[in-house]
């Protein structure tokens, strides 16, 4: 099972600032493990998505560039204190994690 996510919601004036914290090892299948020589598999977050009550705002294809333990950061327009933001990944291996916040 994955780690949880960190998810924070808050208004700045009409728009709502969503942070998000993902706990992933993020391997590109490119490094050696130092004791044996051999490759790591890949293992890496492949589609993230967002919404806000029901409503799609993020779609996104992620690849093995992204970093260990990504950071994602994005503003939504339309957004009100009180909604529900949700937030999922999905992994090249099948490995899922969800998120949700209220707006603060």
């Amino acid at each position: 099972m994955a780690d949880p996510m960190k998810i924070r919601a808050t208004m700045q004036g009409d728009v709502a600032d969503v942070k998000v914290l993902m706990s992933h090892i993020m391997e590109t299948g490119q490094r050696k493990d130092p004791k044996t020589g051999q490759l790591i598999p890949a293992h890496f977050i492949q589609e993230v998505n967002a919404s806000v009550n029901g409503k799609v705002v993020l779609d996104s294809q992620w690849s093995q560039a992204i970093s260990k333990n990504p950071f994602l950061g994005f503003k939504v327009k339309g957004a009100k204190a009180g909604d529900k933001v949700v937030v999922n990944w999905t992994d090249n291996k099948g490995d899922k994690n969800t998120a949700e916040a209220v707006i603060g």
